[in-house]
């Protein structure tokens, strides 16, 4: 089981977007999760869970900033779920085939709704029913304009039952100087009925529906972009490092990054007694860290503490008490 598959729906979709977000998204060395997984398991009336996967995917890509996606849409096995499962005549079914090569909204599932062919047969209309219901759904929750329905796709596991999909990004004007990244999808999922109950001996059925994020692709694109714009990969969030170019400072630098972080600033430090200065400022460097605070005894005497820009290794004496402000309007303005 995921841990994150334990959280509320909304606070999963929330808190992986974070997670993931750009500049920490460009960690792809520290992270070793190839995918992450949301699911959602039990009797529940039709199409509600299937939209409301869908709609936290598109909250997770639409947090994740990397432009525009679109979510394909189809059914696993069209033909044989048909014919072999629904008990569809293969005429019946050949004449769904003419529509694999149709993509759409609501308004394909309306144009198959009035073909005769179609709309003839029981189990035909029951399907199509589902999916409009489907697509009601994501109207409601404003993302249908995200959904394409798509009968060409297809999934390359075997215990997918119904609906699938998968999101693809789409090239933007603003990224039309970019070159194509090929990664395939970003996130895929779809219902899966049968598989919890292949692990059950007694064979209990288990509907379930569920997505899952492909991680390490993402952050392969975040990573291009960064390296196409000539912006430097971070591998950390942190805003604020806390510095001493003198020894026996350990409770000092202690006392100044408690005070950051209580005012909600990103800040770190080294966890050792006497670090070299310059050991520390390389550490900013390599890491990405954009300000360095330092305190040293000429600074603890003037009750002031240095602001360095490591980007430009300008230092700025600021006094103690505003220092806080002063680093807030500088992390504001970058």
């Amino acid at each position: 089981m995921h841990l994150l598959g334990l959280l509320p729906r909304r606070a999963w979709a929330s808190l992986l977007s974070q997670l993931l977000r750009p500049p920490w998204a460009s960690c792809t060395g520290a992270v070793r999760c190839q995918s992450q997984d949301f699911d959602i398991a039990g009797q529940f009336d039709p199409m509600i869970p299937d939209a409301e996967c869908l709609k936290i995917m598109c909250e997770i890509l639409s947090g994740l900033q990397l432009g525009d996606f679109l979510i394909k849409m189809a059914w696993k096995d069209v033909r044989h779920e048909m014919v072999v499962k629904k008990g569809l005549a293969p005429e019946v079914a050949d004449r769904i085939g003419d529509y694999v090569q149709c993509h759409g909204g609501v308004s394909l599932v309306e144009q198959m709704f009035q073909d005769p062919r179609l709309s003839q047969n029981k189990q035909a209309l029951e399907g199509l029913g589902d999916l409009k219901l489907l697509f009601e759904y994501l109207t409601l929750f404003g993302i249908a304009d995200k959904i394409s329905f798509d009968l060409s796709l297809a999934r390359g596991l075997d215990y997918y039952t119904g609906v699938i999909y998968e999101a693809v990004l789409l090239q933007t004007p603003t990224q039309a100087g970019e070159e194509p990244l090929n990664v395939g999808s970003v996130a895929a999922g779809g219902r899966y009925d049968g598989l919890v109950g292949m692990f059950d001996p007694k064979g209990h059925k288990v509907p379930c529906v569920g997505l899952s994020i492909g991680v390490e692709r993402i952050f392969y694109i975040v990573e291009q972009r960064m390296k196409t714009k000539g912006e430097k990969v971070r591998t950390t969030e942190t805003q604020v490092f806390v510095a001493t170019p003198q020894k026996n400072f350990l409770q000092e630098r202690l006392k100044l990054i408690a005070e950051l972080w209580n005012s909600g600033i990103k800040a770190e430090m080294l966890y050792k007694n006497n670090p070299k200065l310059l050991t520390q400022l390389h550490y900013c460097e390599s890491t990405g860290i954009p300000l360095v605070v330092i305190i040293g005894e000429q600074e603890l005497k003037e009750g002031v503490i240095k602001i360095r820009s490591v980007a430009s290794r300008e230092e700025v004496a600021i006094k103690r008490e505003n220092l806080v402000a002063e680093i807030q309007k500088r992390l504001s303005e970058s």
